[in-house]
């Protein structure tokens, strides 16, 4: 089984311009997220998919491969299944460009989760506590059957409590993904769903299009950086030397 990451990398961020290209130790945050992936070795091929020549000659300098994405895309998916349409691949890692910080164990028990023929595609989960965390619309929430596969993604509390007379587990949704090439390939074919739209959450398309998506629990959060303060978290991370 031949296993690719790929780390989709747009220049442009809203809230945290150019974010990618912050200076993150003495790499950038591009850079350390590519060279960790590397790192972990788990893979046959770590490949950076982007709009930008910027970050395409960051890569290049570190020695790494890029590919630059010939269309604007609405999403990361959109922009990995251009990447690895014509490359020999059977499993693609979707790697979030903006968090550095890979957790080797994860990554692992994700790919494990492809020796099973019947999955498909594959992420990670985490048991989160705190009210508001459960009660954020920016936490995506995920519920799912005894098996692990994902019933239902939500922006919303889910399940909801209502008497108040079962213990609860909730489950916050990390947005690590592995896919079967040939699913993505097809993902990325199929119109936006109604739920999807609904709750601008991408992953909802495989389930309404009849496709599971197995949960990987994990007790590792990452360190997303989307805003000048994300990184100054990273930064200090960093400093206290990782994991």
């Amino acid at each position: 089984m031949k296993i690719v990451a790929v780390i989709p990398a747009r220049y442009a961020a809203t809230r945290f311009p150019a974010k990618l290209m912050q200076q993150l130790g003495d790499k950038t945050v591009i850079a350390q997220t590519y060279l960790n992936t590397l790192a972990t070795g788990f893979f046959d091929e770590v490949l950076v998919a982007t709009d930008s020549t910027i970050i395409f000659a960051e890569i290049k300098a570190h020695g790494g491969k890029a590919i630059m994405s010939n269309k604007l895309h609405e999403s990361g998916s959109d922009r990995i299944a251009e990447a690895v349409q014509h490359i020999d691949a059977d499993v693609v890692v979707n790697v979030q460009g903006d968090e550095p910080f890979i957790h080797p164990q994860s990554l692992q028990n994700l790919i494990a989760a492809f020796e099973s023929p019947n999955v498909q595609v594959a992420s990670l989960m985490h048991e989160i506590h705190s009210l508001e965390d459960i009660n954020n619309a920016n936490i995506v929430k995920v519920v799912v059957d005894k098996n692990h596969f994902a019933l239902y993604f939500s922006r919303s509390v889910i399940p909801f409590n209502r008497n108040n007379d079962y213990p609860v587990t909730y489950q916050r949704h990390i947005g690590v993904y592995a896919y079967r090439k040939s699913i993505l390939l097809q993902f990325v074919q199929w119109p936006l769903s109604t739920l999807e739209q609904i709750e601008k959450l991408e992953q909802l398309r495989y389930l309404e299009n009849g496709i599971k998506i197995k949960m990987i629990a994990t007790s590792f959060t990452g360190i997303g950086i989307d805003t000048p303060e994300d990184l100054e978290k990273a930064k200090a991370f960093l400093n206290k030397g990782g994991f």
